[in-house]
């Protein structure tokens, strides 16, 4: 069973909050997000690297320095202050007339190693570290990580009369996106122990989004265990540094779009010799100059040459009593990047890049029509339950197969180490 707490929050003023948050770190590039960035926004602090002219690398010292820099300036200045109680938060994001609704709580790094927090994915190196450092250097998770729990009718109960009972402190529409973004201070102490209680009897959380966030904050929480015994101090588990930032939204809430793939060239091929090999595996359907959206699992679109094509796997080629097998993402991968194209190996092959859902399909089209890319594939998205059955298996997914929407957005809530 997990294990959550509440805590004293470090966020800004009602009147700031809009101007506060901002994009994930990973959602900009340092250009964009120089770009985008107000006076007060927390992109100063999640990407430092921005205040310089010309940008600096973001994994240098001078950056990292910046950032602690920038945390302390948006405290001194009243950007960001501190309650002085602790206390669950509630986060709705509407997008596309849908609303859904997350409990923000500190929970317990052992549980991620007990694996009680389930990944679907794996990390790489470098970038765990580099979270690492920001987390180490601030002594706080300044973004929250985005997990998901087995949906619970009493927690269902308790936030409809969180949010009805009050107005919320934050409530603004997001520039650029249109995204809405609502959130809820829960100050009942009777609410607060309920809320407690529920999850101690949740037997797992799933992350949805932040596999690198997780690993890191986890990691820190070990050091710090590691170097309190080391002093000879008395290590309890109750100590805030043991625990992390996360958003938790009910399974039954969530969307996951769908993620997908370009290719720079066709390993040799002509058009037609792509289109003839794939007929082994695919039942190959030209459908024009119209954008075609897979409409099923096991559907894929593909645009090549100014045509889009649908591709419907045939039977024998997938096996959907296998959690991994059943994939589109698999499949694809099996059958067409690897077997035709020659990719072996998505997380390292510069060949091939990833787009999310959210840009559209049009992007996948213009960048092949722009002659960057030489093939587009868009597949039907994973679903939840997909998701839920990996991580219970302890498999793994291919590399960029979920991509959730709304993204979190940073700077409603920063949860400190020291208290």
């Amino acid at each position: 069973m997990v294990q959550i707490k509440p805590f004293k929050g470090i966020r800004p003023p009602a009147a700031l909050a809009k101007e506060v948050a901002s994009r994930p770190y990973d959602v900009l590039n340092s250009a964009e997000a120089k770009a985008e960035a107000g006076e007060k926004s927390l992109l100063h602090i999640i990407k430092p690297e921005i205040d310089f002219d010309p940008i600096i690398n973001e994994h240098s010292t001078q950056a990292y320095d910046q950032a602690v820099a920038n945390f302390k300036t948006w405290k001194a200045n009243g950007w960001l202050v501190q309650d002085d109680k602790e206390h669950y938060y509630v986060y709705a994001q509407t997008m596309d007339e849908r609303t859904q609704y997350g409990l923000v709580a500190a929970c317990h790094f052992q549980d991620y190693v007990d694996g009680k927090i389930k990944k679907h994915e794996l990390t790489r190196p470098d970038k765990e570290e580099d979270r690492m450092i920001h987390v180490r250097n601030q002594n706080a998770n300044i973004e929250p990580v985005f997990f998901a729990y087995p949906a619970q009718d009493e927690m269902d109960t308790i936030i409809r009369q969180v949010t009805a009972s009050k107005a919320p402190e934050y409530d603004f529409v997001a520039e650029g996106d249109g995204f809405g973004h609502k959130f809820w201070v829960i100050d009942d102490p009777e609410t607060i122990a309920r809320i407690t209680e529920i999850f101690a009897r949740i037997p797992a959380l799933y992350v949805a989004d932040g596999h690198h966030r997780t690993a890191a904050a986890a990691r820190v929480g070990a050091e710090k265990k590691e170097a309190l015994l080391k002093a000879g101090g008395t290590y309890t588990g109750t100590e805030e540094f043991n625990y992390f930032l996360a958003v938790i939204f009910p399974d039954n809430q969530l969307k996951i779009i769908d993620y997908n793939r370009v290719v720079r060239d066709l390993n040799g091929l002509t058009p037609a010799q792509l289109l003839s090999a794939l007929e082994a595996d695919f039942i190959v359907t030209k459908k024009g100059k119209e954008i075609y959206k897979p409409a099923e699992l096991h559907d894929f679109a593909m645009y090549l040459d100014g045509q889009w094509y649908e591709l419907k796997a045939k039977p024998g080629t997938y096996d959907d009593s296998d959690p991994i097998g059943v994939l589109d993402v698999t499949i694809l991968s099996n059958l067409v990047l690897d077997k035709i194209l020659g990719i072996k190996d998505l997380r390292t092959d510069k060949r091939i890049d990833f787009v999310g859902g959210i840009r559209g399909l049009k992007e996948l089209a213009d960048r092949v029509d722009s002659g960057e890319m030489a093939v587009a594939f868009a597949l039907y998205p994973v679903s939840m339950k997909q998701l839920i059955d990996i991580a219970d298996t302890g498999n793994i997914m291919p590399p960029k197969t979920t991509w959730f929407e709304p993204k979190l957005r940073s700077g409603l809530v920063i949860h400190s180490l020291d208290e």
